[in-house]
């Protein structure tokens, strides 16, 4: 009988075995033809990303970037989000091993006395066959006290499989923490100079509505002496009052961007210390951008984007697995006697049994084929995912290149022009009172002057932080 039953299990299990099929795995994209240049002509050296602590030199900088690694809120979240994905780890660990459980149950049984139960047990009172302490009381307790264990065999690999997909998503959501700090490493640190830079501009506009203030009064005095008129006064006096307009709109955009860098760093609004010398906060480190295969090694959303594809590819495999038949064992040994006194009497309380079974899905499988839609799906999301990840890294490093050596050209001519525009308001204002210039060309030549000004500012700002953005991707920061 056994051996009939074991033959009918084997040859299921060879027709199973000939009907399996499985997915190939969606492999990583083929970046053999990824350029070799980010730019034609520009120096292919191996890139040398820097410790973020060498990168930057200013220590009041480098405190809040300490300070946001301990308490920035999206970090702490992806700290744990990365206990969840080991907990998945944990749970899949032994998966593929047989449970093993105690097992301890007090029951009571009572049978009809007009069932085949209740007579069978009934007239084993009269049996010659049986001693005293097998007579079947009624109602019939049952004591039980031993080890359940079950087995389910990986005959496709859809527990393999599981246990894989865990694994990879554990590393995904590391490199999912190190594109975080990565990011916010950069955003700290472009939020600073922000910051440099406001405070900057306001004391420029202090020094502009000095000088205006001067030249009003200048005006006033050409007015009282009969050189000039009232309409000169007032013009003098709209631009003074425009500066002061933007001086307070400064000072807000300062209060935001403090508030910002406190929030970063996972503390209320406080004043931040800052260095001062704000042109001689130049980023002094000079980073090669290198070849752009380098960004696959470098660049934590790539290394996420590879491993989210590996998990889905096991996922696949698993959900395929789940159409084919399942092979379970189920086993128990312990202890069992319908008077407790007589349990530890062995081996004559001892109870075992043994079940394998073999099943598989046949009716009404709609929910294993969502399952396996849903899974493929999610492969070939995570597969565009990832090749849409490198496409954007080669972008932002391109333009990030760019964006340094058009900035610095822009820089350079712009200084010679707030050079020439300086000396241009000293000579209105020696023209004017020789009666050579009027007070139009006071107002336009520190207007100018001023506007020049914000710009050089702005430029050396935007300088610095296209040097962090180059350095952000790249992939530095996080390793």
């Amino acid at each position: 009988m056994f051996k009939n039953s074991l033959h009918i299990i084997i040859i299921f299990l060879l027709i199973a075995l000939s009907s399996c099929k499985f997915s190939k795995d969606i492999s990583k994209p083929n970046y053999n033809k990824l350029p070799n240049q980010y730019i034609i002509g520009l120096d292919t050296t191996d890139t040398k990303l820097y410790n973020w602590k060498e990168l930057f030199f200013s220590q009041n900088l480098k405190t809040l970037i300490d300070s946001a690694l301990k308490n920035n809120f999206e970090l702490k979240m992806a700290l744990q989000k990365i206990e969840i994905a080991k907990s998945g780890i944990q749970f899949n660990k032994g998966i593929r091993l047989p449970d093993l459980a105690l097992n301890n149950t007090i029951g009571q049984r009572k049978f009809g006395e007009y069932t085949m139960d209740g007579v069978g047990n009934y007239d084993t009172r009269f049996s010659e066959n049986l001693s005293d302490k097998q007579q079947l009381p009624n109602p019939i307790p049952d004591y039980y006290i031993g080890f359940q264990s079950s087995w389910e065999i990986d005959l496709w690999g859809k527990l393999k499989n599981k246990k894989k997909s865990a694994a990879a998503k554990f590393i995904a959501t590391n490199y999912g923490r190190d594109l975080i700090i990565t990011n916010l490493i950069a955003e700290i640190a472009c939020a600073y100079f922000e910051l440099l830079a406001l405070d900057y501009e306001f004391n420029i506009l202090i020094d502009n509505i000095k000088l205006q203030q001067e030249a009003l009064d200048l005006v006033i005095a050409e007015k009282e002496a009969g050189k000039a008129n009232e309409l000169s006064v007032e013009l003098m006096s709209a631009q003074l009052l425009n500066s002061k307009a933007i001086q307070t709109e400064v000072k807000q955009l300062y209060i935001n961007t403090e508030s910002k860098l406190n929030y970063l760093c996972g503390v209320y609004p406080s004043s931040i210390t800052k260095d001062t010398g704000y042109f001689n906060q130049q980023i002094q480190k000079k980073i090669e951008s290198g070849i752009p295969s380098a960004l696959l090694k470098n660049r934590a959303d790539i290394k996420q984007a590879e491993y989210e594809l590996l998990s889905t590819n096991a996922d696949v495999k698993s959900a395929e697995a789940a159409f084919y038949p399942s092979l379970n064992l189920n086993a128990l040994i312990g202890l069992q006697s319908f008077n407790y006194i007589l349990l530890l009497e062995t081996p004559a309380s001892l109870a075992y049994s043994v079940l394998g079974g073999l099943s598989a899905p046949l009716l009404n499988r709609r929910q294993i084929k969502a399952n396996l839609m849903t899974s493929k799906a999610d492969q070939k999301m995570a597969y565009i995912n990832y090749e849409k990840t490198i496409v954007n890294s080669f972008r932002e490093v391109y333009n990030a290149i760019n964006n340094i050596k058009n900035t610095d050209e822009m820089y350079n001519l712009k200084r010679e022009e707030f050079t020439k525009l300086n000396e241009a308001i000293t000579t209105s204002k020696e023209l004017f009172k020789a009666g050579k210039a009027n007070y139009l060309e006071i107002i336009t030549s520190q207007k100018s002057s001023l506007q020049a000004q914000i710009e050089l500012l702005n430029l050396f700002k935007r300088k610095n932080m296209a040097i962090i953005e180059l350095y952000r991707s790249l992939g530095g920061g996080w390793n």
